[in-house]
């Protein structure tokens, strides 16, 4: 059991037990002199921050600076090394805890877990019919994707995974002191080797080494956590509610765009696309042959024992004919059970191969709920079936395609296409040029020809030719794979309605759209803008309105269940207007929307592309989903998992399940609040939106007058970050920029985030908050009361200020100060530096007084207390990153190589130590 008076002393334990053996690694490796300059770098940086001395300040940055190779990148790979280990420690301890709540004897229940939402659902009072309704209303959608894949190499995280299970194995109070020694033996063993290992790439990844990262977490944990959550919530309801058959939908699935992801990275062709649904599908049928043998070899029963449904044993003697050569089938003809897995298992390893493969995932469904029904006819009562079960709930959720590729493609691209398509059969000269009622008037017409536009024969360019494909493929993908292997298309940086129909448009020249003679329709995929700037999100209802009004697009949405997707960017609305202004504009952008939608009687699904960090719209998941508009949780929440974040997530399955449990948890809880008209989820009382929009107003034109409106700007963001040095960091395969462009609008969020992180000034995460904050706040303090009760009350309010707190907290001013130096001219760099300063002490001044708090994050002092715990850790880590910059700028070729290498390994440290990268 933790320590209730000191819940984080074992957490200590385990990380000073992995620095002791990464000290000894260093002196092993590099000699008591190594260990000792680190040692002496380690206490002066963690002096300095209990008592700032600029003397012995300095004193560090000289040392700092007269470190030479080899020695100098020994001292950074220490420091990266050490925050690997404290991040799996730290895993651990969130394990730990998680088990800790579950080991108790006072009931108390763990907060945010699925437990605690079904405890809340039952004090809501709900009658039965009520809570079915919710629990049929449930849908998390979790999208995988590869930008920026992880900074951490892969053989380093199995490494990590196994250093994770020694400690869980060290927490066994059974084992015994043999075993204990043999543990900590091989702890020292995984702490060497990733201290051996090179942790930087030396390639850019492909487009399928990514692929099949994103596979690795489905085969080490997701296949197997997806299903434990839904028996989790079947087990509380069975707990909470004794007596009553619940029916708990497949509610919680993952999806992909690793392979479908065209916008800006040439490396996604259709070649690859087909390429990644080959392997998803390899890798679903394996892990549902793994399930088969196991289940084979415990179901032995007799038909001389037990009587075995009839349908079952009738289906036996023409199955074994059909699908099962001779000799392959069992050959125990009274092992009913073991005679039916024999011919399944056959079936799933000839699916894709031959005739006698199963066609779809529903027939092997349909043979896996034979043998349930019939088994549960002699199964003692009260008994679940529960690795049967479990099996059947994979192929409900995993089907054959494992998970659903989104393809997403620019607006730009499509219009380039339908214009030349057009153009070819004479419709439009010059499409482009139309005016967007020209433009809409042009696609109703053809949509509503049958005919085909395409002529085959026709010498197209390239680049449309590349997109003719796409849609090919995404035909050829649904007869292959099934229509789940691609449900839907997003269309990023969508500006107009004219974006979506020519979508629809290149699917109905594939037959993935179709019109009838009769004037019926047939729709195979759903189309989903992309509102990612601040003017795309207040355009967006408008957008919608225009399309819902159609007849045409009425009858698309008609055959796709009267549904909508729409996807929104938070990364490049926050690089357009700031955090505060962009996460305003996207609340009101949903709550307009669905309101548009409900007029037509159609339900939306908001698909939430957040990043990994604050500064793309981070954080947890569960707060994630609360944040949002109550009134739009009720059809479903979509949310991207960013490549930088899948390790820490779903690495390890306890952690997984965690993660997961408090989405479900989050879900399930807001969703009986709605259903209950609460206040606290559902009501925004009179002034608050009025208030918002004041304040993101004044932040809006804060943010934009220092990134638009100050010409020296992007001088200072690009001389005093390591933006340049990022592009030789082998994190992701697609290109930094759109077009290849220095321009910054074409520069891609992620590395505008990644790089301000690095610097300690986490500029996109925070700034012009507390100018638009403050404003309001001073005005008197009627306001300021205002603020603070909609701190309380409001969730997505709450969870503004919480991540402004943690952005602040994640910054560090002193330490970002030191890339100042980097700015040629002088003036430039500390003019703008001071206006920064300025603003981040305005926004921390005002955080605190809303929150009532006299410390930032004092409602998590646990992420407070880690915060604190790295940053000294990762200063020495910046200081060298800064003074390696500033020598390869200054250095030739050659020497500048060498520096590089260095350069780039205190990035990977930073991101390592501040648990975020892009």
């Amino acid at each position: 059991m933790i320590d209730t008076k000191d819940a984080n002393a074992q957490l200590r334990t385990d990380v000073k037990k992995l620095g002791n053996i990464l000290g000894d690694v260093l002196i092993e490796h590099g000699g008591k002199d190594l260990f000792n300059k680190v040692e002496e770098i380690r206490e002066t940086t963690k002096g300095l921050r209990v008592d700032f001395q600029e003397e012995s300040y300095q004193e560090l940055k000289e040392k700092i600076s007269n470190l030479k190779s080899p020695q100098r990148q020994d001292v950074i790979r220490a420091f990266s090394t050490y925050f690997h280990l404290v991040n799996i420690a730290e895993q651990n301890h969130r394990i730990r805890r998680s088990r800790d709540y579950r080991l108790r004897e006072d009931g108390e229940v763990q907060p945010i877990s699925i437990e605690s939402a079904v405890k809340s659902v039952k004090e809501d009072n709900h009658p039965n019919e009520v809570i079915q309704e919710i629990l049929d209303d449930l849908s998390i959608e979790l999208i995988m994707t590869a930008h920026p894949t992880e900074a951490t190499k892969r053989t380093v995280l199995e490494i990590q995974k196994r250093i994770s299970q020694i400690l869980q194995d060290l927490d066994n109070p059974l084992i015994t002191k043999k075993e204990r020694k043999n543990y900590e033996e091989s702890l020292a063993n995984e702490v060497t080797a990733i201290w051996q290992t090179d942790e930087l790439r030396h390639r850019k990844p492909t487009v399928i080494d990514e692929v099949k990262n994103g596979l690795y977490y489905f085969d080490q944990t997701l296949f197997d956590v997806l299903p434990a959550v839904h028996q989790e919530l079947e087990e509380q309801l069975d707990d909470y509610y004794p007596g009553h058959q619940w029916k708990v939908p497949n509610f919680l699935f993952f999806g992909s765009w690793i392979g479908g992801d065209r916008d800006g990275n040439p490396f996604v062709t259709s070649d690859v696309t087909w390429e990644t649904l080959k392997l998803q599908r390899e890798l679903a049928l394996k892990k549902y042959e793994e399930s088969l043998i196991d289940l084979m070899r415990r179901f032995s029963q007799s038909t001389e024992r037990v009587k075995i449904d009839e349908e079952l044993v009738n289906s036996l003697d023409g199955d074994e004919k059909t699908y099962l050569k001779k000799g392959e089938k069992w050959p125990v003809a009274s092992e009913a059970y073991r005679r039916k897995f024999a011919i399944i298992l056959n079936r799933i390893r000839q699916v894709g191969k031959t005739k006698a493969g199963y066609q779809d995932s529903e027939e092997l469904l349909s043979d896996l709920l034979l043998i349930k029904n019939s088994v549960e006819k002699h199964q003692l009562k009260g008994q679940k079936l529960k690795k049967l079960a479990k099996l059947t709930r994979q192929v409900q959720l995993f089907g054959f395609h494992l998970a659903t590729l989104d393809v997403r493609n620019h607006s730009g691209e499509h219009e380039t296409a339908v214009a030349e398509m057009l153009k070819v059969v004479g419709i439009s000269k010059d499409y482009a040029q139309l005016s967007e009622e020209e433009k809409l008037d042009v696609l109703q017409k053809v949509l509503k020809d049958p005919r085909p536009l395409m002529l085959h024969n026709e010498d197209y360019s390239k680049e449309s030719q590349d997109i003719f494909d796409v849609f090919r493929t995404i035909k050829k993908a649904h007869e292959e794979f099934g229509t789940r292997s691609i449900e839907v298309y997003l269309v990023s940086m969508t500006q107009s309605s004219s974006d979506l129909l020519e979508v629809l448009v290149l699917a109905k020249e594939a037959g993935i759209y179709r019109l009838h003679a009769d004037g019926t329709v047939e729709s195979g995929l759903h189309v989903a803008p992309l509102l990612e700037t601040v003017d795309d999100l207040i355009a967006g209802p408008k957008i919608m309105k225009t399309l819902f009004d159609m007849d045409i697009y009425r009858h698309h949405i008609r055959e796709r269940g009267d549904h909508q997707e729409i996807m929104l960017g938070y990364s490049d609305g926050s690089k357009d207007g700031g955090t505060l202004t962009a996460n305003w504009k996207l609340f009101k952008a949903q709550q307009e929307i669905h309101d548009t939608a409900r007029e037509f009687n159609i339900g939306l699904k908001f698909f939430h592309g957040r990043g990994g960090s604050l500064g793309r719209g981070g954080g947890p998941l569960n707060r994630s989903i609360v944040s949002q508009p109550a009134e739009t949780l009720g059809d479903g929440v979509k949310i991207t998992e960013q490549g930088e974040v899948l390790s820490s997530r779903y690495m390890l399955e306890d952690i997984a399940f965690r993660n997961l449990e408090q989405a479900a948890s989050a879900l399930l809880s807001s969703s009986s609040k709605v259903h209950s008209k609460s206040e606290k989820v559902t009501g925004l009382k009179d002034g608050w939106e009025k208030a918002m929009e004041e304040i993101s107003q004044h932040s809006l034109e804060k943010y934009q007058s220092l990134v638009f409106g100050d010409k020296d700007f992007l001088t200072y963001f690009k001389q005093t970050t390591p933006l340049n040095e990022l592009r030789e960091l082998n994190i992701g395969s697609r290109p930094m920029s759109r077009k290849n462009s220095e321009a910054f609008e074409d520069l891609r969020a992620i590395p505008w985030v990644f790089a301000w992180t690095q610097c300690r000034q986490n500029l996109p995460a925070w700034y012009a908050a507390g100018t638009g904050l403050s404003a309001f706040a001073s005005k008197g303090d009627e306001e300021l009361a205002m603020l603070q009760e909609m701190y309380e009350v409001w969730p997505f309010f709450e969870s503004t200020v919480n991540n402004l707190q943690m952005a602040l907290m994640k910054a560090d001013l002193h330490t970002a100060k030191e890339y100042v130096d980097l700015v040629e001219d002088k003036k430039i760099g500390e003019r703008i530096f001071a206006d920064i300063s300025e603003e981040y002490e305005r926004t921390k001044d005002v955080l605190l007084k809303i929150s009532k708090s006299e410390e930032l994050l004092d409602h998590t002092p646990n992420i407070r207390e880690s915060v604190h715990r790295r940053n000294p850790y990762v200063d020495p880590l910046n200081y060298l990153q800064v003074d390696l910059i500033q020598k390869m700028r200054e250095s030739d070729d050659k020497k500048s190589e060498e520096l590089l290498t260095e350069v780039l390994l205190t990035i990977s440290g930073v991101a390592a130590g501040l648990v975020n990268t892009g």
